[in-house]
């Protein structure tokens, strides 16, 4: 039951503020509504910006456990659960990696992706239950988000975690939470009260959502699965990326698209491998071997194949 002690929390929380320049948003004419709402976003990067040190650290800790062959595990309730399982979801298409590298849970199960599932975030047990349920181990990152960095499931997951001897990370936009006190590194951007009040699907979801960003992407670049700016890694599973594929494969080597389509052909249709093959002249198994023993960073094959290409 709801008391006068619940309600104080909720209220002492940043997110749960007013907002006081959106005290009169239900009178405003249209073109003034949305200039609020984007003139409150614009504070959003800055958050952001302010955590970079934190989000670093934890990127250097998800490297580190993908090299031992571990997982990045996202785990939260409502949208902070949908932003992770968003960002683990994409990764196996941008980075063709398994679907299990990068997971996301969210209190109510996949029901929860779409409608609400009550009181499924209030249960410290399930998210425990839902971390022993993969298997998590001591070689996982397990990324706790709460908006208000108190929810229940997502603390049972990180007291989970931490006991299991998994690394700990909580993103949270209040400073000072609960969560903090449960995780190895806390990333907390304060973005302040929401427009509407107590909508944290607004500026604090979009700050979780660029922090989300940060941390996959970057522990992909970290273990190779890009060369330059270019998704060197992406599974070719439609025509649009098909078209990436032969774009990319045009711009690192130089050849003509139809030349390109002939190399992806030739790799099966593995982007890296194509290029290496075509800036070295290696075949197929002796570029896959190369690769291999460069631990699947094209760069540093490259630099093998033409080190190795100048020795006497």
């Amino acid at each position: 039951m709801t008391d006068a002690k619940s309600i104080a929390d909720l209220r002492g929380l940043v997110s749960e503020a007013r907002n006081p320049r959106s005290m009169d948003i239900d009178l405003m004419p249209i073109p003034d509504l949305v200039a609020l709402i984007n003139a409150e976003d614009k504070g959003v990067a800055l958050s952001v910006e302010r955590e970079l040190p934190q989000i670093a650290r934890a990127v250097a800790r998800i490297e580190a456990a993908f090299r031992a062959g571990g997982r990045l595990i996202y785990i939260g309730a409502g949208t902070s659960g949908r932003l992770g399982v968003l960002d683990a979801s994409e990764c196996p298409p941008t980075f063709s990696v398994s679907p299990d590298m990068v997971v996301g849970l969210i209190a109510g199960g996949d029901t929860a992706l779409r409608h609400a599932v009550e009181g499924a975030e209030d249960d410290p047990v399930q998210g425990a239950d839902d971390l022993r349920g993969i298997g998590l181990t001591d070689r996982d990152v397990v990324v706790g988000i709460a908006v208000s960095g108190k929810t229940p499931y997502v603390l049972g997951a990180l007291d989970y975690a931490r006991r299991t001897g998994a690394d700990t990370v909580a993103l949270t936009c209040n400073p000072g939470s609960e969560m903090s006190r449960r995780a190895d590194i806390t990333i907390a951007p304060v973005v302040g009260p929401e427009v509407l009040t107590g909508s944290t699907r607004l500026k604090s979801g979009t700050a979780q959502k660029m922090v989300l960003n940060m941390l996959s992407t970057a522990a992909m670049i970290r273990i190779g699965k890009t060369y330059q700016n270019l998704m060197v890694d992406l599974s070719i599973s439609n025509q649009k990326l098909t078209t990436r594929a032969i774009g990319i494969l045009c711009e690192t080597t130089g050849v003509s698209p139809q030349e390109a389509k002939r190399r992806l052909a030739e790799s099966g249709q593995d982007v890296k491998l194509a290029i290496l093959m075509t800036l070295t002249g290696l075949d197929r198994e002796a570029s896959q071997a190369r690769l291999d023993a460069a631990g699947g960073v094209l760069r540093q094959a490259i630099e093998m194949t033409r080190g190795s290409s100048a020795q006497p």
